[in-house]
């Protein structure tokens, strides 16, 4: 049972980021995962300066504070000060990481800050946190049920906003000029970004988040030109990978997170080999006038 609530809580954040990492590869923004990664550390401190308590909530409250922050500013470098988007990600990470270590230094030098709930989680010991009712009733993982809600809500806003996401997503010269705000579109994603990256990090880290932000959606881009066909590429991916990297993680004895960020890699290297249109061996089978399948 407890292989299933690990392998159903790696599908969660993948299918969640995996769908909102879609877009953000698309942008050309997929390392906004990593800057929030970085960028939530003041958020942490602030939240226990304002609780006085060092309970997952308010910390996580916090983060996610600063992880929408943090899209803002990114934009604001990008379209005020002309500055290249990535330059404006790495500025921005950089600046509120090193604003956090003076934080800790200035605040919460004699505290031991435990950044791991945010961080760092770990996804093997998702069956350990239960989620236990009043009347002693056990309804699984914690985890699971918060994830399930966020899924809920990604899907909610890709399917509810594909057009608007779409269109500002592929052209937003001709979203502005038949009225759809880009700029609500775009905040609305970071913000969607912020958030679910910030909660699943509890979970299963900030490595295996970035890991499903970034690759199931770059390999589906590398397999399909259709967006609603890379959207439903990118959530098989990220299955697999939550199955096959656990199964790796048993098989090695190693950590299970280590093992889905290798998987997810494993089926980027065989996109780029194989791609139909971009691959490797594809395109050198085709200069060579070699057949691509071979017929009984």
């Amino acid at each position: 049972m407890n292989a299933f609530w690990i392998i159903l809580t790696g599908a969660l954040v993948a299918t969640s980021c995996g769908l909102l990492g879609v877009f953000l590869v698309l942008r050309k923004m997929a390392m906004v995962g990593d800057a929030i990664s970085h960028a939530v550390l003041p958020g942490i401190v602030i939240a226990y300066l304002f609780a006085e308590s060092r309970e997952v909530l308010p910390m996580l409250i916090g983060a996610a504070a600063i992880g929408v922050l943090t899209t803002f500013i990114i934009e604001f470098l990008y379209q005020k000060a002309r500055l290249q988007i990535d330059a404006a990600i790495g500025i921005t990470f950089t600046w509120l990481f090193a604003m956090g270590i003076i934080l800790i230094s200035l605040y919460a030098g004699q505290v031991d800050l435990d950044q791991d709930c945010v961080l760092y989680g770990e996804i093997a010991y998702i069956p350990l946190d239960l989620w236990i009712t009043e009347s002693g009733q056990i309804m699984g993982p914690r985890p699971v049920w918060i994830l399930s809600g966020v899924l809920l809500l990604v899907l909610l806003l890709v399917l509810l906003g594909y057009r608007g996401l779409k269109i500002t997503t592929f052209n937003p010269e001709y979203a502005a000029a038949i009225g759809i705000s880009t700029v609500f579109w775009h905040y609305l994603l970071m913000s969607a970004v912020s958030v679910t990256t910030v909660v699943a990090f509890e979970s299963v880290g900030a490595i295996l988040v970035v890991a499903f932000l970034i690759v199931p959606p770059a390999t589906a881009y590398l397999l399909t030109e259709k967006l609603h066909v890379m959207l439903l590429l990118t959530v098989v991916l990220g299955i697999m990978t939550a199955v096959g990297g656990y199964f790796l993680a048993v098989w090695i004895d190693g950590s299970v997170a280590g093992a889905m960020a290798v998987t997810s890699g494993v089926f980027l290297l065989v996109a780029v080999l194989c791609s139909p249109t971009t691959g490797v061996l594809t395109r050198r089978f085709r200069r060579e006038g070699m057949p691509l399948h071979l017929e009984d």
